[in-house]
């Protein structure tokens, strides 16, 4: 199973923001920036964590990003779940269905697999992925905002 980028980046987002009450509300352009990408990707996972209320952003002077309380005891599992959607592994189906989708134990195997690894991250907060060492590193990456 492979996570897309967007979801990768949404999550590296929420585990910055998760440390972030210790220099206040970093703004998306900060977070992107600890986070090497660019903050025009960075702004599109903040909006989609924002729709799920994990997030929210204030504007203007003193705002910035924080985690809302569902944004740091959301379950791992279920984040990655809405992150991705509700894709399978394969393609079965579209514009040329495959010959054995109505007989194919591949697919259910794969359904099967895609769903254990989703179990195997439900019990994970996010709370969690921020416990050392992973905390401290993330600490590291925040730029001190100008005063």
């Amino acid at each position: 199973m492979r996570l897309t980028k967007f979801t990768d980046l949404a999550l590296r987002a929420v585990m910055r923001l998760a440390v972030s009450e210790q220099d206040g509300s970093p703004t998306t352009r900060e977070v992107a920036e600890a986070m090497g990408v660019p903050a025009t990707h960075m702004a599109k996972a903040v909006t989609r964590l924002q729709h799920l209320g994990v997030l929210e952003a204030r504007r203007g002077r003193g705002g910035g990003l924080a985690l809302t309380p569902l944004g740091r005891h959301a379950s791992v599992g279920w984040l990655v779940r809405e992150l991705e959607g509700e894709g399978e592994v394969v393609a079965c189906e579209g514009d040329s269905p495959c010959p054995l989708r109505g007989a194919c134990r591949l697919r259910q195997a794969l359904r099967d697999a895609q769903e254990a690894f989703y179990a195997t991250l439900d019990p994970l907060t996010v709370a969690d992925l921020v416990t050392s060492p992973t905390g401290p590193v993330l600490v590291g990456l925040v730029g001190h905002r100008p005063g």
